[in-house]
């Protein structure tokens, strides 16, 4: 069973205490096969992980590097890989866990390097990463220094696969829980950075998603949002009437200068775009590891500025700003 006793005890130590409120007991409703009916078939399958710890981590280059391929006999090498494919479809990343090389539907080292020029120095503080998937960003916030690292994910799944990378580590101070950030606890006000990528559009309420963001960091504390955007004036946001690039809960996708003004009406000062990029099929993928559909089946085959709907295809953005 996933148990956060350690990481319970942390917080009881720190400006997070207050968390521990009502954490503990949320965490627990969400840890019950009742809500998710796959846990037990995941938890069994954390089961098979062989049973080592290595300290061969590096956390800041492209592939997340947890173990080396000699540390495991060739039968222990292929119950692993075949073990961490049951966890399919892996969609944040790339992973090299002892050699096996997790090629996900994302790139998400790219996002990683578009940013992380642009950021306050990570070294020592307390993160926060809203929406972290399988947390490989999160182990590359870790891999710049932070003190400690929390990602909220409610997607069971990926929370399993964070946790059968972190299966192999032993005391790092990073941990992905199954939350929300609807589930935080207000006016927290302790994070030093808050990273929310790829949420804010999934969102039926951005600008109550922007101040929550705003709770949860201290004062001077430092928001890094990447978000889909569209190409306009202020004042301009497309809110699509169906499904966009086939997905159904894109509710709201502003244009920078709207984007901007959210912030500022969130509490926010300082504020730069730091990338603006469009999505390519290089980046977001169908691969080995993940069979799914992707980019290339959400765009519009005669016209890749288009998606299958017919809207704008994906342009990203990564801003940054200063919680006041």
């Amino acid at each position: 069973m996933i148990n956060y006793k350690h990481l319970y005890e942390r917080l009881s130590e720190s400006s997070l205490a207050p968390w521990l409120e009502t954490l503990p007991d949320k965490i627990n409703n969400e840890l019950t096969s009742k809500k998710h009916g796959r846990l037990n078939e995941w938890l069994e399958i954390l089961a098979e992980l062989p049973k080592i710890k290595t300290t061969d981590i590096a956390l800041d280059q492209s592939f997340v590097k947890i173990g080396a391929q000699e540390e495991l006999s060739h039968s222990q090498h292929n119950q692993l890989e075949n073990t961490l494919r049951k966890l399919h479809p892996w969609r944040k990343g790339p992973f090299d866990i002892f050699g096996i090389h997790i090629e996900t539907e994302w790139h998400s080292d790219w996002k990683w390097d578009r940013l992380k020029d642009h950021i306050q120095p990570l070294t020592g503080r307390q993160v926060l990463d809203v929406g972290c998937g399988s947390g490989y960003h999160c182990w590359r916030i870790l891999g710049a220094g932070a003190k400690q690292v929390i990602g909220i994910e409610p997607t069971m799944l990926y929370v399993m696969q964070f946790h059968a990378i972190k299966h192999f580590t032993d005391n790092l101070l990073i941990d992905v829980l199954p939350q929300t950030l609807e589930d935080m606890t207000n006016n927290l006000q302790a994070f030093d950075s808050v990273f929310s990528m790829g949420v804010l559009y999934h969102r039926r309420s951005p600008m109550g998603h922007l101040f929550k963001l705003h709770d949860c960091l201290r004062p001077g504390g430092e928001l890094i949002l990447e978000t889909l955007i569209i190409d306009g004036n202020v004042g301009k946001v497309f809110m699509p009437e169906g499904r966009y690039a086939k997905m159904r809960n894109v509710w709201f996708i502003p244009d920078t200068p709207t984007l901007i003004t959210w912030l500022k009406r969130s509490g926010f000062d300082e504020i730069k775009v730091v990338d603006i990029t469009p999505t390519t099929t290089e980046e977001q993928r169908q691969t080995d590891w993940m069979e799914f559909e992707s980019l290339a089946d959400f765009l519009d085959p005669h016209d890749p500025n288009k998606t299958i709907e017919g809207h704008p295809a994906p342009l990203r953005a990564i801003l940054t700003a200063t919680a006041v």
